[in-house]
């Protein structure tokens, strides 16, 4: 992974999953994935592993049991991303092969995750937990513990974060909302990931 981001595309369609996904992949950014709440999103994750699985991370968001990581897994997904801690959900994400990337927003959630199997933790909602909040789970959890803020940070607050200690992102509303052209992402995506390396003085 070049650039601990993750793309996103919440309200994805099927049919304009590979343009987008190949415009947010020439960005550098090369973890995408489908929330489950989008129109048909397995379809979506089916045609952008196919499509960009041997360059990109592709998977699945919102995932909430073991089943649905299941059936993501058979779509080709080989990422899951939660926006809570279910133990059930990880493990069952880690026995099938795939990055574990549960949210959390206090302590506990961060251990339970971790003593899961969890491949790093989703800081979610971020604007709610706040660099201070960030900081302080930071201060118990052990050494290279992956954080990445997902919820409400952007360009304008990049360099705060990064300053604070955080390691990465997730990009949402930030980088697709649905009527965008991919070519418009595909900008969205240049955008965020200038910033984010700007942020960090690279």
């Amino acid at each position: 992974m070049s650039l601990p981001l993750i793309g996103i595309l919440r309200g994805l369609s099927p049919g304009e999953a590979v343009d987008v996904g190949e415009a947010v992949l020439a960005a550098g950014i090369e973890r995408i994935e489908v929330p489950l709440n989008s129109p048909d999103p397995l379809q979506s994750i089916r045609r952008l592993a196919e499509a960009l699985g041997d360059r990109a991370l592709i998977g699945a968001g919102t995932v909430l049991t073991a089943a649905q990581a299941r059936d993501a897994f058979a779509a080709g997904a080989r990422l899951i991303v939660s926006p809570n801690c279910r133990p059930a959900v990880i493990e069952e994400t880690r026995r099938l092969g795939m990055e574990s990337w549960p949210g959390v927003a206090t302590p506990s959630e961060a251990f339970d995750a971790l003593d899961a199997g969890a491949s790093g933790l989703k800081l979610f909602p971020a604007v709610q937990i706040g660099i201070e909040g960030m900081q302080a789970m930071r201060a118990v959890l052990p050494p290279g513990t992956m954080l990445l803020a997902v919820g409400g940070i952007g360009t304008d607050d990049f360099a705060d974060w990064r300053a604070g200690g955080i390691d990465g992102a997730g990009l949402g509303s930030a980088l697709y909302a649905p009527g965008l052209t991919a070519a418009e992402v595909g900008e969205r995506a240049r955008s965020l990931v200038a910033a984010w390396r700007a942020a960090g003085g690279e």
